[in-house]
């Protein structure tokens, strides 16, 4: 700990002391077009991270909190690049000798939840930055923009089941534990609402015909539904709701439970293919790309242009094999009520689907209730 107090009185006084009382002189030739602090040379990427604002001073002795880098040539600065240097060498010294060499950092993020919500916005960022996020201009609020949309009339059919088609989308294919690629730049091990997507379905849902049995991975049994979807929403940002989900989302307010719970995660959908054949399945996660286009998803706008040929819906291997898709595929779509849904190979598996949830209560109710005791008939 005293190497470690050392080292901080050095670098007060290098940048406290020295450096406001060098004279500003002219660097030599050597060093106006040198590689070291170059901003474009191999060297000088190397040292930027740890260069980039260190103080630098004028004549007036006032520190300058632009990234060293930006500050123009050299020879418009103070020379001061060998103290500088010498100054981060040695307090690196000293750092190495105190808490850090000691095992003393701790941590910055206090607990695991912590650290899972760090992951989920970072997540969410990386698809953000694919597209610029739709924000609510100021002339016009959420629910204004929803009606303009027709949302307003349709909140209030789709408690009816009469949610309308959204026809000839394109519809390309993603899985669970799949890798990052060019055209899918996020990885899903993770969801949009799932860290550890991947664990919580059981495995990868291998999308080779040859591995799968049914509409199902051959080498488990999925726990969660195999008949997944993504769209290109997502209703949550951090730990609430986005500004516009409740006016914009038609079952919000049956389907709220808290401030921050998706009210779309394993909402249902109808998807048909160009032979009129038709598949049922639950959302799983958001995309393609986007995650904020709600004026598509629950409005009237069609998909925007993106690397997958316009892509406006991600359906699982198991929709693929049902509906007999192409990679590429073109289909219809649109949200159900559960009790819209005829049974089929989607509603056989997972512990996220409406129907296994009813058996399994069905079953319960049925081992608790009271068994009839003996019939007595008195004449």
């Amino acid at each position: 700990m005293a190497l470690w107090s050392f080292g901080n009185v050095f670098w007060v006084l290098i940048f406290n002391i020295y450096l406001p009382t060098a004279k500003k002189r002219k660097a030599p030739d050597s060093l106006e077009k040198g590689p070291l602090l170059y901003k474009d040379s191999g060297r000088g990427q190397q040292l930027l991270s740890l260069l980039a604002y260190l103080p630098l001073y004028d004549d007036r002795s006032q520190p300058q909190s632009e990234p060293l880098y930006r500050m123009g040539n050299l020879s418009q600065q103070p020379f001061c690049r060998p103290v500088t240097l010498g100054a981060v060498g040695v307090s690196l010294f000293f750092l190495a000798s105190g808490p850090l060499a000691d095992g003393q950092l701790a941590s910055p993020f206090s607990e695991k939840a912590e650290f899972v919500r760090y992951a989920e916005k970072l997540r969410e960022s990386v698809l953000q930055s694919l597209e610029p996020e739709v924000r609510v201009p100021s002339s016009g609020s959420p629910v204004a923009l929803a009606a303009r949309q027709g949302l307003g009339q349709g909140a209030a059919g789709a408690s009816l089941g009469r949610y309308p088609w959204k026809n000839k989308i394109v519809t390309t294919i993603f899985w669970v534990g799949e890798a990052a690629t060019v055209n899918n730049p996020v990885h899903n091990r993770s969801s949009s609402w799932d860290l550890n997507w991947k664990d919580s379905f059981g495995g990868f849902d291998n999308p080779d015909p040859t591995r799968r049995r049914g509409f199902s991975p051959a080498t488990f049994t999925p726990k969660l539904n195999p008949f997944y979807f993504a769209l290109p929403y997502n209703d949550v940002k951090g730990s609430s709701h986005k500004s516009e989900a409740r006016a914009v989302i038609p079952w919000f307010r049956a389907a709220f439970v808290r401030e921050g719970q998706s009210v779309c995660r394993d909402r249902w959908i109808a998807i048909r293919n160009n032979q009129g054949r038709v598949c049922y399945a639950q959302w799983g996660d958001c995309g393609p790309f986007r995650t904020d286009h709600w004026e598509y998803v629950f409005g009237k706008e069609r998909p925007l242009p993106n690397l997958n040929s316009g892509a406006g819906l991600d359906v699982s291997p198991a929709v693929r094999d049902y509906l007999r898709l192409n990679s590429i595929d073109v289909t219809d779509w649109k949200f159900v009520e559960v009790s819209e849904i005829p049974r089929g190979p989607w509603s056989d598996y997972g512990e996220n689907n409406d129907f296994v949830q009813q058996a399994r209560r069905s079953k319960d109710r049925m081992a608790t209730s009271p068994s009839d005791g003996p019939r007595v008939f008195v004449r």
